[in-house]
């Protein structure tokens, strides 16, 4: 059996493609990086190292190849005749993929060979409505027909956390990737086209949407929170500032607001997800990772916008009757980190307009109101302590009928 792995960087390679080969396919990488390209057809193998605390444990994941993308024949033959295809290049680079899938795809319509199906491991929701749209923009209409017929593209929710990888983590091989232990990949039962492929650590699930939400809106909505409040402390790493009594406790509320109105949206008992909130808060701690604020609150543009890990969170929080004070600390720290990025001044009239603009909250709405009651309490110097004794007077006050 032979995929394709679209990305050969640290998801490609510290993920996936190790799950795709214990699973006994022959994994081909696609990518653009001459040493990556170079390395994988020397070696035939590279180094994944497990690290979980002061434990770790090293991994020869062999049978490997590589496609270089920058030769788009080669790469569209690869696909061609593929048995099974993932990608993991990254939002932005999506665009620069697209034309060569196609012509793998075209290629593979013309042979009369039979269904693909891609695994798509992209931080991007709707990402198979997106990736249809775009390659359908480049097919005619016999193709996409072909297409909805035969190719399955299935959303992936990533949980394995894998950070930039420092030269101490390399540690003498530049192909070695650190990840964390935790090796699950859920996805969309309903998007495969044709058998379901056995995968290890798969697992197939519909609807896709309540995976998809808890990926978002607490694992990476208690990721930002976390990050932000760091970030308000001075401290580097994710695991420092989880392991401040007063950013855990912040994080951990947040999360389980995001639990609250999970639950009631999808009928998932409670007790599962918050059981998933407490693996989560102790995977935070893995200090071995080395993963820092400032990587894991990057680009607070996107963490803003209107369906992400902030704002989507709280939005479904007061859409099932939830006030969402905890994640309001989260997303006011992210305001602040927003405006110090554009150099911005921190007063919040800017604040509002970031709201309104970036998250789409009207400047007098409710949910804009609680945030900017905490972005207002970080100005005045008020401690995460103290701002979450504020979301616990209003968590309070919203039980009791108050507000």
């Amino acid at each position: 059996m032979k995929a394709i792995m679209y990305g050969g960087g640290n998801i490609g390679r510290g993920f996936i493609g190790m799950l795709l080969s214990q699973s006994g396919y022959e994994v081909s990488f696609v990518d653009v990086a001459e040493a990556v390209v170079e390395s994988l057809n020397r070696d035939h193998s590279y180094p994944v190292r497990i690290i979980d605390g002061e434990k770790c444990e090293d991994i020869l994941v062999q049978g490997v190849s590589a496609v270089n993308g920058r030769d788009p024949e080669a790469v569209a033959e690869a696909i061609a005749t593929a048995d099974l295809m993932a990608t993991a290049v990254g939002v932005n680079v999506l665009k620069f993929i697209i034309p060569n899938i196609v012509a793998g795809l075209r290629y593979r319509k013309e042979r009369g060979l039979g269904p693909l199906n891609i695994i798509i491991c992209e931080n991007l929701m709707d990402a198979n409505k997106v990736i249809e749209g775009m390659l359908k923009e480049q097919m005619n209409d016999e193709e996409k027909a072909w297409f909805d017929e035969n190719v399955g593209l299935v959303e992936a929710s990533i949980g394995r956390m894998v950070p930039v990888q420092t030269e101490e983590m390399k540690d003498g091989n530049p192909m070695r990737v650190c990840v964390e232990r935790y090796g699950f990949l859920p996805v969309d039962r309903d998007g495969f086209r044709g058998e379901i492929p056995e995968i290890r650590n798969m697992v197939p699930f519909s609807p896709f949407d309540f995976y998809l939400k808890r990926k978002l809106y607490v694992h990476n909505m208690g990721h930002a929170t976390c990050a932000y409040l760091g970030d308000l402390l001075g401290l580097e790493y994710i695991y420092e500032a989880i392991d401040r009594e007063e950013i855990y406790v912040v994080v951990r509320l947040a999360m389980e607001e995001s639990a609250r109105a999970l639950s009631k949206k999808y009928g998932v008992p409670l007790e599962d997800i918050l059981l998933h909130v407490g693996d989560l808060l102790r995977r935070f701690t893995n200090a071995a990772l080395k993963d820092t604020c400032a990587r894991v609150g990057g680009d607070p543009k996107r963490k803003l916008s209107p369906s992400d890990r902030l704002i989507g969170s709280s939005l479904l929080a007061h859409e099932m009757g939830i006030t969402p004070a905890y994640i309001a600390i989260g997303a006011a720290a992210g305001l602040r980190r927003y405006l110090a990025e554009n150099d911005l001044a921190q007063t919040e009239e800017n604040a509002a307009e970031v709201l309104e603009t970036i998250s789409g909250l009207v400047k007098d709405g409710k949910e804009a109101a609680l945030i900017l009651t905490f972005y207002r309490a970080i100005l005045e110097g008020k401690t995460i302590g103290e701002m979450r004794r504020m979301a616990d007077r209003i968590e309070a006050d919203t039980q009791n009928g108050i507000i």
